[in-house]
């Protein structure tokens, strides 16, 4: 490949992708990776794995932020930030990755 200059913006996308990719996914609204293994529908785990892969997708483009020190934690709320720095998809996360499940922000 030849030089290749990448923007902020490009990762501020990519981040943004992976966010909705992820809430799609706590959502369990379709997603790209119903599509890549759709016979997975029908096992109970198939929402666990589908959330955890999108979790990893998320941490994978932060870890790119953090290596290039570009800024990611303008486009989470506080709480959100602070899941995604511990890492761990917990149960705490699918339960409160929206600040409350009364102004829930459902993405389209």
């Amino acid at each position: 490949m030849g030089d290749m200059n990448v923007s902020q913006q490009f990762f501020f996308d990519k981040l943004e992708q992976a966010k909705i990719h992820f809430e799609r996914a706590l959502d369990c609204k379709h997603t790209e990776f119903d599509d890549l293994y759709p016979y997975m529908i029908e096992h109970p785990q198939f929402f666990w794995y589908k959330r955890y892969v999108a979790w990893s997708e998320l941490l994978t483009i932060v870890k790119l932020c953090d290596e290039l020190e570009i800024t990611w934690t303008e486009q989470f709320t506080e709480r959100q930030a602070e899941y995604v720095r511990g890492r761990v998809m917990s149960s705490k996360v699918l339960d409160y990755w929206y600040e409350t499940n009364e102004s829930r922000e459902h993405v389209g």
